[in-house]
């Protein structure tokens, strides 16, 4: 099985109670996508709600995974710059798989399918993520194609003596 993606689904109470729930599930069980666990889905509301707000704007792109139930399974954000020297790549933002679908590949076919997105908007010739140090993702990553671009050490505080490097990383898309 593999999961079914669409790049800028319509979004409904549903899908976004869906994303709520996945980004709430990925913090829960350790993964680095702007919160540290414990989270409650009310923490979570505000920054989705901002993310989802700029895909109706335009300045972002929304990717959503469904797995073979029709659950939310994987998301990426796609964000254009607004910097008009740096309209030539985008961001992927909030790049999770749901706990339950780890170890099936999903992570590598949504690195794939955020690939296929980006190649798909014009002009766009490189993606650029962050990673949290600690966690290994930058390994994950370079398995994907992507090249550390860039590392700050300590950048991330994830809890008091618990600082994290912030790691840029990017894939050239020509």
């Amino acid at each position: 099985m593999s999961l079914t993606f669409t790049l800028d689904p319509a979004v409904d109470p549903a899908l976004h109670d869906g994303i709520l729930d996945l980004w709430a599930d990925v913090t829960n069980a350790g993964g680095a996508v702007g919160f540290v666990a414990p989270v409650t889905r009310d923490a979570i509301r505000p920054q989705l709600d901002k993310q989802l707000a700029a895909v109706a704007d335009g300045g972002m792109r929304l990717l959503v995974g469904h797995d073979e139930r029709g659950g939310v399974a994987a998301t990426a954000f796609l964000a254009h710059n607004t910097h008009r020297l740096q309209l030539h790549w985008l961001w992927a933002y909030t790049v999770m798989v749901h706990p339950r679908h780890q170890g099936k590949g999903y992570g590598r076919d949504l690195m794939a399918a955020t690939e296929a997105a980006a190649r798909s908007i014009e002009g766009i010739e490189a993606i650029r993520l962050g990673a949290r140090g600690g966690m290994g993702l930058e390994h994950f990553y370079a398995a994907c194609g992507y090249k550390e671009v860039g590392r700050v050490p300590d950048a991330i505080r994830v809890a008091p003596g618990d600082d994290r490097d912030d790691i840029t990383m990017l894939l050239p898309l020509h």
